[in-house]
């Protein structure tokens, strides 16, 4: 059996690792740009094809597609609507890792292609959304009542340097989109937006790593305040960092800094946040260095009749044997993770569906313990 990987980054590369590691199937990555594999791709033999390609090429990415049994997207979420038609006109699974709701409500309209192709098409299939939200799924079909549902996510530094306590593990761009977007949370039973980086809370994780703190973040939730209107009061998506960060940037905001809107710099245009990107990139950007994801689910309502609670947990950390972060392995492999059950059928729905509606919880969690992330249940 085949499977293509898109995209040639740090989860593209973390998502063909984990294919070609514990499952038996060929892997082909795909990436626009010359692919330099690290040592621990290099030992695959002829199980790992690496091809050329340019995603806005429709003819070459269907030539590509064809004959594979699932296409895993690792490249940017615009890609992501165009990339699904190809694969469901391709005949296969397609999985991505989301974070534009927009862009899912979008790909949810291939519901009837995707059905007559015999294929599934799953959005949001990372850490948040994906992994998070596959838990808060699971801890509200555990409850006979849900009340609230609270998720929190971090990428982190093992090793925080002032003064924002934090490095890049995946996209400085994205997560300042995270910060100046609206995002959605369900209150009394409806969605509604808030303000990001608002709504400051300390979060207690176990020695060493203490408090952190949570505030809210635009596109952890995906689509889950409307596919659960109505089954519960509350539910919030929050971001973990180290105490402090949320206030520093909040500053950081206000001043203008994170602005899209151009402004004139000794006569020329500039747009606010590529220079804060250009200055601070250089200085958060410190890949050698070791990272940690915290992952906190907390469910409650009733259950027989009695008040009770679910509350999920991880705190994962960067590999120790090979240059993978801890972002890459919770990231990367669940990607990967899901492509491998779409292709064998254990996801076995056809049509499009969001990782929180066709991903078993059972499997899924399983394949994590296999590879050392651990979900410890409470």
């Amino acid at each position: 059996m085949k499977m293509l990987v898109l995209g040639a980054g740090l989860q593209g590369k973390a998502c063909a690792f984990d294919l070609l590691s514990h499952t038996d199937v060929d892997v082909t990555i795909a990436d626009c740009a010359d692919v330099d594999l690290p040592d621990y791709l290099s030992d695959f033999g002829g199980r790992l094809t690496v091809t050329k390609l340019d995603v806005r090429d429709e003819a070459a990415v269907l030539a590509t597609m064809t004959g594979h049994a699932a296409v895993m997207s690792a490249i940017p979420y615009y890609f992501n609507l165009e990339m699904a038609r190809l694969a469901v006109e391709a005949g296969a699974h397609f999985c991505d890792l989301g974070g534009n709701t927009e862009i899912v409500n979008d790909q949810m309209k291939l519901r009837d292609a995707a059905v007559a192709k015999g294929v599934c098409i799953t959005p949001d299939c990372g850490l948040a959304p994906g992994m998070v939200n596959i838990l808060a799924a699971e801890a509200i079909e555990r409850l006979d009542t849900a009340k609230s549902v609270k998720m929190l996510v971090g990428g982190l530094p093992q090793h925080p340097v002032p003064p924002l306590n934090y490095q890049i593990v995946y996209s400085l761009e994205g997560a300042l989109d995270y910060y100046t977007t609206l995002s959605w949370i369900v209150r009394d039973g409806k969605p509604l937006e808030i303000e990001a980086l608002s709504e400051i809370e300390p979060i207690e994780f176990e020695a060493p790593l203490g408090t952190l703190e949570a505030f809210h973040t635009a596109g952890g939730l995906s689509t889950m305040p409307w596919d659960f209107e109505g089954r519960v009061d509350s539910m919030e998506y929050k971001t973990l960092r180290y105490p402090g960060h949320a206030e520093i940037m909040r500053n950081i905001r206000e001043l203008g800094l994170l602005s899209m809107d151009p402004i004139d710099v000794k006569g020329q245009q500039v747009v606010p946040r590529d220079a804060f990107i250009a200055a601070v990139d250089p200085i958060l950007n410190k890949p050698d260095l070791p990272d940690l994801v915290a992952l906190r689910v907390i469910g409650t309502g009733t259950k027989d009749g009695v008040d009770a609670e679910v509350v999920f947990d991880l705190v994962d950390r960067r590999d120790t044997e090979r240059p993978i972060s801890a972002m890459m392995r919770v990231t990367g492999y669940s990607l990967a993770i899901t492509g491998y059950m779409q292709a064998t059928g254990v996801i076995d729905k056809k049509g499009v569906f969001t990782s929180a509606q066709c991903t078993p919880y059972g499997p899924y969690v399983a394949a994590l313990w296999e590879r050392g992330i651990n979900i410890k249940e409470k």
